[in-house]
């Protein structure tokens, strides 16, 4: 700029000189030029670590050597919409990365994989986010949208050596298999692994199966045979599981959002996969052996779910023969289904907690049928439980959509519960909170017409926690915030329940441990002195 104004200093026609003169162009020996598609709209720069990361319209994250224009050294892919902010954290190597859609992800710059990724509802952020900041004094990142947030990134940390673990990612859904007496697990990383149950060895395992999306949930047909996964891809597969075979992909057309759940239902006759997720829609497909495209779309929308529906992402779908459907959404409310006209049976709205502040989390992530009692659904009994705010759970009749006839809270702490499970004779309630904790209610007599004012009978013999069980020899350890997920197996008397510490688990109804799922061996809790730990230890 100063070569460009001393020339026209003290001229009559400077503004014309400039106007008509260009600025020199910088040399090449002083420049390097970095060369991306479709552009950059944000970069960070580290000295210490030799690195430059860019992001842009491309939604992908590079990184390059400085003195390396010619090739990226590496390209970060998982974001859906357009980078506009990076950083990078030089004391551990990480890269913190926002797009537009409000995601933000966390990457190791090392093996360059994904750590953790937040959607804006999941940190209660609300609007459009206009800038952020890192602070790398508090590993915090500081977030503008309707109001200023502050988000603590706290890295989970990696399993303890002397752990046993089933997958190398968080396990996310799990299910266990009457008609083969197998479990099959999915983690966060896209992988299907299938356990034989009697053993607990594995026996098959296939990867990519949607592609690099996590599986967010997963289902049985009918008979057992075929398994149904569902992905953030938004994609639901039919696998025959025993040899990795995609039978057939279920997905809309356009944009696909993340599916959060899904169930196999049989009404009239007919067999569905029914899946919600963030669309807000009850999409219902068909299962017809006569089907012979690989790639098939859903039912067109209820009438009631287009005007009636719900308003928020819905995050859990439940069954109840012959032709009931829950499902609940973010919002808390929980709309029941008719599937044979699909019209909305009733609507029932979660209560607030009265210390629960504006703006808190109200979803409801779960929702259970009371099978047993349906039968005597017009007495008032509650047939349907459902979890809330600040890990309460809710028992709900189904006759006038009235406030629940009974709300408890069973974490001290009000943890989320993040897994409920009842016994086939809906005798026994088992919940799991985010913390690891099982707690066990005996739910026979409870709230079967009148409103209950007092919690249903504590188990308090059979209450048992994740996080304090003592495996591998005896050593005990603490893993916070592992979000279970339970089932009970009431043939056999045994709790599946599985988490985001990488783990598959055996549990007895009476709360003591049994065993791992594990690749290589099936290593049970015994004693000390007699447990295979000892050698792998």
């Amino acid at each position: 700029m100063k070569e460009i104004q001393e020339p026209g200093k003290g001229s009559k026609g400077r503004k014309g000189q400039l106007a008509m003169g260009s600025p020199p162009r910088r040399a090449k020996g002083d420049q390097t030029v970095f060369r991306v598609h479709k552009g950059v709209k944000t970069f960070a720069f580290s000295k210490r670590n030799n690195l430059l990361v860019t992001g842009g319209m491309d939604r992908t994250v590079r990184l390059w050597n400085p003195y390396v224009p010619s090739q990226c050294i590496g390209m970060l892919r998982s974001h859906t919409a357009p980078i506009f902010y990076l950083h990078i954290s030089e004391e551990d190597a990480k890269i913190i990365s926002v797009s537009t859609d409000n995601m933000i992800k966390i990457w190791d710059a090392e093996d360059q994989s994904c750590l953790f990724s937040a959607c804006s509802k999941a940190s209660g952020i609300k609007g459009e986010l206009s800038a952020c900041l890192y602070a790398p004094g508090t590993q915090s990142l500081y977030v503008a949208a309707d109001a200023l947030a502050l988000l603590y990134l706290k890295l989970r940390p990696l399993p303890e050596p002397h752990l046993v673990v089933s997958h190398v990612e968080p396990v996310l859904c799990c299910k266990y298999n009457r008609a083969f007496r197998q479990v099959v697990s999915c983690s966060e990383g896209s992988v299907i692994k299938v356990w034989d149950f009697e053993t607990g060895k594995q026996l098959f395992e296939f990867t990519s199966a949607h592609g690099e999306a996590a599986i967010t949930c997963l289902t049985f047909d009918g008979s057992g045979r075929r398994l149904v996964t569902g992905g953030r891809d938004g994609c639901l597969k039919i696998w025959n599981y025993n040899n990795g075979h995609c039978l057939h992909t279920l997905k809309r057309e356009g944009k696909c959002d993340e599916i959060c759940d899904c169930t196999y239902v049989e009404v009239n006759g007919s067999k569905c996969i029914v899946a919600v997720g963030w669309d807000r829609r009850i999409n219902v497909y068909f299962d017809s052996t006569e089907e012979l495209h690989h790639v098939q779309k859903p039912q067109p929308f209820w009438q009631d779910d287009i005007t009636q529906g719900h308003k928020e992402d819905i995050l859990c779908v439940a069954h109840c023969p012959p032709a009931l459907l829950a499902t609940a959404s973010y919002d808390g409310e929980i709309i029941v289904w008719n599937m044979s006209s699909g019209c909305v049976y009733c609507k029932l709205h979660t209560p607030l907690p009265t210390d629960c502040t504006e703006g808190g989390d109200t979803s409801v992530t779960q929702v259970v049928f009371l099978r047993t009692r349906m039968t005597t659904l017009e007495s008032g009994a509650a047939t349907l439980i459902s979890n809330g705010p600040q890990g309460s759970l809710s028992f709900w009749s189904l006759l006038s959509g009235a406030p629940p006839p009974a709300t408890f809270i069973p974490s001290r702490v009000k943890s989320p519960i993040s897994s409920i499970a009842v016994t086939p004779d809906d005798s026994f309630l088992y919940a799991a909170d985010s913390d690891g904790y099982v707690y066990v209610y005996s739910i026979k007599d409870y709230a079967l017409g009148n409103p209950e004012q007092e919690p249903p009978q504590y188990m308090s013999d059979t209450t048992w926690s994740f996080s304090s069980s003592k495996q591998a020899a005896g050593l005990q350890h603490q893993h916070r915030r592992m979000w279970p997920r339970l089932e009970v197996i009431d043939e056999d008397r045994v709790l599946l329940s599985s988490s985001i510490d990488c783990a598959v688990r055996l549990w007895s109804l009476d709360g003591e441990y049994i065993a791992h799922m594990l690749s290589s061996c099936f290593l049970p809790f015994l004693f000390p002195e007699e447990s295979l730990f000892k050698d792998f230890l």
